[in-house]
């Protein structure tokens, strides 16, 4: 159980949270292992099969904070928000902008571009730092390919096509994903992305943090006001949060990639930390999860310089500004929407 920049992630089976005053409490086999003034929580993340009380649910929706209900691996189940949050009259202008498809191909433009620019921060410095020229071969190639993909970005007439893009650009990251591993190789070089379930370890652990980003990133959107579920880049479907997939692209390297890479590379993960399933599925150890989960509360308390804002902040808060410039951009107060583009 971890309390950074006010979320409460809970991974620990047959836990249960319930409500003291205006406290969450955390118990385990009976014993009160956290307790958490409800004050310092913008939301609270669950994993399996762990209870939250209703009394509990109640005084997170009082207090606007937002429970999100997640598989083992990671994957959003149900996310309970207090009824009415957000802004009417953005989300309005949010919904409108949707369906403009040039208001849309615009936003997925620049979320894509953003996305191949920190892909390929990341595959330069791993090229610098390799010292396996088979490595910085590879690394280089997939470099060049990706510059050569941001123009179609930019071209593309449609979200679509815009899509197609982003999909090109993410095979041709996977396919060179192995040469950013330099510990156990063998072990955890990924075949492909692969989900639902994960066949691999690294896809695992890939799923995983994607499952914490998307829960910040929904947090995020809705402290600014807008609606996680109606997104530009991503298509509506029931149950999805399209937008929060929308805003963590940008972040996908830049933090989950980054952190999956370099528990592998400095060994704070193990091959026996996972277990493979009836049918190939691979799952992580409970120490697994606590590890990764301690590696990102790590990682958003690193402080960067927002390159639009010209500002120090902890990465943590890195998607909640961008959330508020989305929301200006939708306002109008804006031209266009500036993915957060950090040098690696």
């Amino acid at each position: 159980m971890e309390v950074q920049l006010n979320t409460l992630f809970i991974v620990t089976r047959g836990a249960t949270v319930r409500r003291d005053h205006l406290t969450l409490k955390v118990i385990v086999d009976k014993q009160t292992k956290l307790t958490v003034p409800i004050h310092q929580l913008d939301g609270v993340a669950v994993f399996g099969g762990i209870h939250v009380t209703p009394s509990a649910m109640s005084l997170c929706a009082e207090n606007s904070v937002a429970v999100s209900f997640l598989s083992e691996s990671g994957r959003l189940v149900a996310r309970v928000d207090a009824p009415g949050s957000g802004n009417v009259l953005l989300r309005r202008e949010q919904f409108r902008a949707a369906d403009d498809g040039e208001k849309r191909a615009a936003i997925s433009k620049a979320i894509v571009a953003g996305k191949i620019h920190n892909t390929r921060n990341l595959l330069m410095r791993a090229a610098r730092e390799s010292n396996d020229p088979a490595d910085r071969f590879a690394l280089d190639a997939a470099v060049a390919r990706l510059a050569g993909s941001l123009p179609n970005v930019g071209a593309a007439a449609d979200a679509d096509s815009v899509r197609g893009y982003e999909g090109d650009a993410a095979r041709v990251y996977f396919e060179v994903f192995g040469h950013l591993i330099r510990q156990n190789r063998e072990a955890f070089t990924p075949n492909g992305r692969t989900r639902r379930p994960p066949l691999d370890r690294m896809n695992a652990m890939l799923s995983f943090l994607y499952g914490l980003l998307r829960h910040d990133c929904a947090a995020a959107l809705q402290a600014a006001g807008l609606d996680p579920s109606v997104g530009f880049l991503h298509v509506d479907r029931p149950g999805r949060p399209g937008l929060a997939l929308d805003l963590m692209e940008e972040f996908r390297p830049l933090v989950a990639d980054r952190i999956a890479l370099t528990l592998v590379n400095r060994q704070q993960v193990s091959a026996d930390g996972f277990a493979i399933r009836d049918g190939g599925g691979v799952e992580m150890t409970e120490a697994t999860r606590r590890t990764i989960i301690a590696e990102y509360q790590k990682r958003k308390r690193d402080e960067v310089t927002h390159p639009t804002l010209e500002q120090k902040c902890p990465i943590g808060r890195l998607w909640f500004l961008q959330a508020r410039i989305l929301a200006r951009v939708l306002r109008g107060d804006l031209p266009s929407y500036l993915p957060c583009l950090l040098k690696n």
